[in-house]
């Protein structure tokens, strides 16, 4: 797709949303088992993937497909109930997509969570871990092709892909609540399998602490876009090989469901002093 199209197809994607939800200045992606966030939304609107034009539709499980805007703490802030995979079969123009959509609504910080395996021992499922930085191993990379110049440089930096002061503001509001979040590197594999034993015991080896199937095409053109982005992940399983047992998405949408207040009480603390 041309540069033009591609525009065109942002635009029209942002002008929708626009006209049925609004503005916003505050972005979140909603990971699995976390969509239930958007109920604190004051005053929310939201219209679903299917009718925004251009965009994707959601099909993994705990992924519901709508995007809010309301406002929570005196703030304009949108929801992403439920992301896009590439696993899905969607190549990273179409998983990016609301992230340039979000830059056009006016958004300038975006918190991103997901759910993750623990690679870390000292990670039990329930954690929340405040993601330091990233490394990619999906051998894809979102900025692929044309570069898109209204938002961003050919090269952009990478060097805080998670945005310092925001980081800081995180760990004081979980000292604040006396949540033990805990700090790690998230591994982007592409999925939809899990990880093997072998590729778990590598991604330690390469400084993981976490692994999952989203989160860094997002965080990439966040930061092309000049988001500033503030990336969570909820450790909901152990990773293959860790623990004598098979991975389930099962036991990742329940422990989602388990931490989702205090997932929600973090969250909600940094938005409440943004």
């Amino acid at each position: 797709m041309s540069v033009e199209a591609t525009m065109n197809k942002i635009h029209a994607a942002a002008d929708m949303i626009r006209e049925r939800c609004g503005e916003a200045e505050i972005a979140v992606i909603l990971g699995s088992g976390l969509g239930d966030y958007v109920n604190a939304l004051d005053d929310a609107t939201s219209v679903s993937y299917e009718d925004i034009p251009g965009f994707p539709v959601s099909t993994a499980p705990g992924h519901e497909g709508r995007w809010f805007c309301g406002t929570l703490h005196g703030k304009r802030v949108c929801m992403m109930q439920g992301r896009f995979h590439s696993y899905e079969g969607y190549g990273m123009e179409e998983v990016t997509l609301p992230i340039r959509v979000m830059k056009l609504l006016g958004v300038k910080t975006l918190i991103v969570t997901n759910a993750a395996g623990g690679v870390n021992y000292d990670f039990t499922p329930g954690d929340l871990m405040l993601i330091d930085d990233f490394i990619n191993l999906s051998g894809k990379n979102p900025l692929t092709g044309p570069n898109l110049g209204d938002f961003g440089v050919r090269f952009p930096d990478m060097t805080h892909a998670y945005d310092v002061e925001l980081k800081k503001l995180a760990l004081d509001v979980a000292a604040g609540l006396k949540i033990d979040l805990k700090r790690g590197i998230y591994c982007w594999f592409n999925g939809p399998t899990y990880e093997t034993p072998a590729e778990i015991r590598m991604a330690r080896v390469l400084g993981a602490d976490a692994v999952g199937m989203s989160t860094v095409p997002e965080t990439i053109v966040a930061r092309h876009s000049g988001i500033n982005v503030l990336g969570i992940s909820c450790i909901t399983n152990m990773a293959a090989g860790m623990l004598d047992q098979p991975l389930s998405h099962i036991e990742v949408m329940e422990t989602g469901i388990r931490v989702r207040d205090v997932f929600r009480a973090l969250v909600d603390g940094v938005i409440a002093k943004l």
